[in-house]
């Protein structure tokens, strides 16, 4: 193989989480005269946004999985033979993994390619999860790893958020689909010695993550140390239409894939149109974690109670144990406890109950449109990285209801560091469950806390501008830095 070529190789892991920054990853790059390639399993076609597509300077190149056992029996050689065939003579510029995807630096390794580690959380959630997980693999327990020398303590675990973490972990447990095999080097963050995520970028160039210094500086500067290696914020790494249309309401269909719902995005956003100025609490767990059954009911209680509007979102398979099957494009992930859980969870008599006062949207939500408009005042979240940044840059005040380990990281990143939200704290410390009036009282926090929202609202303002200048400088320090190697 000789010389290299301008194009640019992104393999990003399976869940939208990771496939959303990873396609808008492919757009900046290609930014720079180079050509990005989006590497995935042809199963995800549909997940992918829709302007990537028209992108003439993005390629999506899917590859069809095999019928084994394994990811990496299934995915290796697909992308090996892509390699070969499409680099005979020159190799790529380089190629980003996401971390979650690690063990597929052999193969890009056997052609000389360059390698990128792409963190797709924020720092904070990278460093602190790393923390954790080498604490418990080298025998001193989780308790050390809480706090960290020259960083800022709020945004350590708490006893109950170790708790919580430790039971939604043991719950987690046989959750993933049947007949397909991880590996051990693959799945969500999670402590013990198979979440050292940062153990495999070792032979890494340099890292990159998904935030910016505006947000995170003297975390990227804490990974930076940890690595030995250059670290760049390159994110938020949002859809170009979110970027064009901040101040106002984003047309969020324009970018993301289509979905099954019962709300067009005209619908939902005429339905905000229709509520006083920062009065719709959003709730929303994403597409891959959410509370158990019993948690939801407590959920759906409390929103029958408050006075407040809300908007909440209810993803195929609510309250089952693990990611959703065609994630990895399976069957269902476990067998479900109930009637009720053959579909997921169902808020029964809820819409009679409040009325229009509520929405309920079962299936796939325009959420930019949401947060991005005047009526909604607050964001129910597992606080997932995606969805904290398009809050925090629609300056929306978020209400933290984190369910795996990284995400605790984020929740006290808002709540506590970048004081933009709160937490639901847990009343019942025995049973470590959220209870109705822990979600009424957190409700009551965000929504109406006037300096919460105006701290919101000024921290959104440093992207006004757009995509932040400081990300395009590190996007384009990092292609320098790689390819001039």
């Amino acid at each position: 193989m000789e010389g290299a070529a301008t194009d640019i190789l992104v393999l990003p892991f399976f869940g939208q989480g990771h496939l959303f920054p990873c396609s808008e990853l492919c757009k900046r790059l290609s930014s720079h005269n180079r050509k990005s390639i989006l590497i995935i399993p042809s199963h995800l076609s549909s997940s992918i946004p829709s302007d990537l597509h028209r992108h003439p300077s993005v390629h999506v190149f899917q590859i069809p999985p095999l019928p084994l056992d394994t990811v990496s029996d299934s995915l290796g050689p697909g992308i090996e033979s892509f390699l070969s065939t499409t680099y005979q003579n020159v190799r790529p510029a380089f190629v980003v993994i996401d971390v979650l995807m690690s063990w597929t630096k052999p193969i890009f390794k056997k052609f000389n390619i360059p390698i990128v580690s792409f963190f797709t959380s924020g720092a904070c959630a990278t460093i602190m999860e790393y923390a954790a997980s080498k604490a418990e693999a080298d025998g001193t327990g989780p308790v050390p790893a809480r706090t960290l020398p020259g960083l800022p303590d709020s945004i350590a675990m708490s006893d109950m958020d170790v708790k919580r973490r430790d039971r939604r972990r043991k719950d987690r447990a046989g959750g993933r689909p049947r007949g397909l095999n991880l590996g051990p080097n693959m799945g969500p963050p999670r402590s013990g010695p198979l979440g050292r995520w940062m153990d495999q970028t070792e032979d890494s160039v340099a890292l990159i993550t998904n935030t910016c210094d505006d947000l995170e500086a003297p975390f990227l500067e804490y990974l930076s140390g940890q690595a030995g290696k250059p670290v760049f914020g390159v994110g938020p790494l949002l859809s170009d239409s979110f970027w064009r249309s901040i101040g106002s309401v984003v047309r969020d269909g324009d970018s993301r894939p289509g979905r099954e719902t019962n709300y067009t995005e005209a619908e939902v956003i005429q339905w905000l149109d229709s509520k006083p100025r920062g009065s719709v609490i959003y709730v929303s767990f994403g597409s891959e974690v959410g509370p158990s059954v019993v948690e939801y009911n407590e959920l759906a209680e409390a929103l029958a109670e408050t006075e407040k509007s809300f908007i909440w979102v209810i993803q195929p398979g609510a309250g089952k144990p693990g990611p959703p099957a065609n994630m990895f494009g399976g069957k269902a992930a476990s067998a479900p406890d109930s009637e009720e859980e053959e579909g997921g969870y169902e808020p029964r008599g809820l819409e009679e109950t409040v009325g229009d006062r509520g929405l309920l949207i079962k299936g796939w939500a325009p959420q930019l449109s949401i947060l991005s408009h005047p009526s909604t005042g607050g964001f129910l979240s597992h606080c997932g990285w995606n969805s904290t940044v398009e809050a925090i840059c629609c300056g929306v005040p978020i209400l933290g209801w984190p369910i795996r380990g990284d995400q605790f990281y984020g929740a006290n990143l808002v709540a506590k560091y970048l004081n933009v939200g709160s937490k639901v704290e847990i009343s019942d410390e025995e049973s470590i469950m959220v209870k109705k009036i822990d979600v009424i009282r957190g409700i009551k926090a965000v929504m109406d806390d006037g300096e919460v929202r105006e701290r919101a609202m000024a921290l959104r303002g440093i992207f006004e501008g757009g995509y932040p200048s400081t990300s395009a400088a590190a996007l384009e320090a990092l292609v320098q830095l790689v390819t001039k190697n």
